[in-house]
C-alpha cells in the first residue's frame, strides 16, 4: 500500500476541452497556491469533493468559469468541511467530503448545480460516462488552465476487485484499465457523470501511471452516501 502523500502526487487523459456552456457545476477546489482538486456544486452553497483533498489546506473554490486564468471575482471561501468519521485514507474508502461555502453561488447561465442519484446506483458494465478536471493530461505533465473531459466506460466490479486487491467498499470503477482514457493527478474530487447525474467522485488511480494504466480508475460511489449527504444539507445553514 502506498502512503497518502504518494497518492496525492494523483487530468484528464486523452480528453477534450469542455464547451463553455457545458458542465457548469464544476468547481476548482483551491488553496493559496491555486488548483489542487476538482469538485462539483450540488446546492447553491455546497460543493462535493474527495475527502483526501482535505490534506491540501483547502481555502476556497472557483466556480463559473472553465478557464482558471479567468477566476477573478469567481472565488468563494470554504467555511466548513464535512468528512465521514470513518475516513482515514483513500485505500480504506469513504473518500467523500462536503464543502460549505461562505455564501450562496448565484445560479445562472455560467453556474448550475448537478443532481445526485435518488437511490442506489445500478450502473451497467461498459456504460459510457464522463469525467472532467483541470489535472495533468499525461504522467509528469503540468495541470491545465482549461477544464477537460473524457468519456470512460464502467468496469465490472468483480474485474475491478481482481485488478485492485483490497479494493474498498462503496466504489465504482471506470476508465484506466485496458484503455488510454481516464483521470490523472489533479482531477481528484471531480464527478463521474452518468446520464446527467453525479454518481462518483474521483478517488485514486495507479501512482504516477496515467498514460497506460494497467488498473481501473476508482471513484467513490455517491449513492452509498445519500443519507449522510442529505443529513448535512438539511441541518446545516449559513448563519
Amino acid at each position: 500500500q502506498l502512503p497518502l502523500n504518494k497518492l496525492l502526487i494523483i487530468n484528464i487523459i486523452q480528453g477534450e476541452k469542455v464547451p463553455e456552456n457545458s458542465m457548469l457545476y464544476m468547481a476548482s477546489v483551491q488553496n493559496n497556491d491555486g488548483h489542487v482538486c476538482g469538485g462539483f456544486l450540488v446546492t447553491e452553497d455546497f460543493v462535493v469533493t474527495a475527502a483526501h483533498c482535505d490534506a491540501l489546506n483547502i481555502t476556497h473554490v472557483v466556480i463559473g468559469t472553465h478557464n482558471l486564468k479567468k477566476s477573478y471575482n469567481k472565488k468563494i471561501n470554504v467555511v466548513k468541511k464535512f468528512k465521514p468519521n470513518s475516513f482515514n485514507n483513500v485505500w480504506q474508502g469513504d473518500d467523500i467530503m462536503l464543502l460549505q461555502l461562505s455564501r450562496k453561488a448565484q445560479l445562472g447561465c455560467n453556474v448550475q448545480i448537478i443532481q445526485l442519484p435518488c437511490a442506489e446506483t445500478n450502473l451497467q458494465e461498459n456504460e459510457i460516462c464522463q469525467v472532467a478536471g483541470w489535472g495533468k493530461t499525461r504522467t509528469g505533465g503540468e495541470t491545465v488552465d482549461h477544464l477537460r473531459e473524457v468519456n470512460v466506460s464502467v468496469i465490472n466490479p468483480q474485474v475491478c476487485r481482481e485488478q485492485w486487491p483490497g479494493l474498498p467498499a462503496n466504489v465504482i470503477c471506470a476508465g484506466g484499465y485496458g484503455t488510454n482514457k481516464g483521470f490523472c493527478q489533479g482531477d481528484s474530487g471531480g464527478p463521474l457523470v452518468c446520464s446527467g447525474l453525479a454518481v462518483g467522485i474521483v478517488s485514486f488511480n495507479k501512482y504516477r501511471n496515467c498514460n497506460y494504466p494497467d488498473v481501473p480508475n476508482v471513484y467513490t460511489d455517491i449513492s452509498k452516501y445519500l443519507h449522510w449527504i442529505n443529513e448535512i444539507l438539511t441541518t446545516t445553514n449559513l448563519s
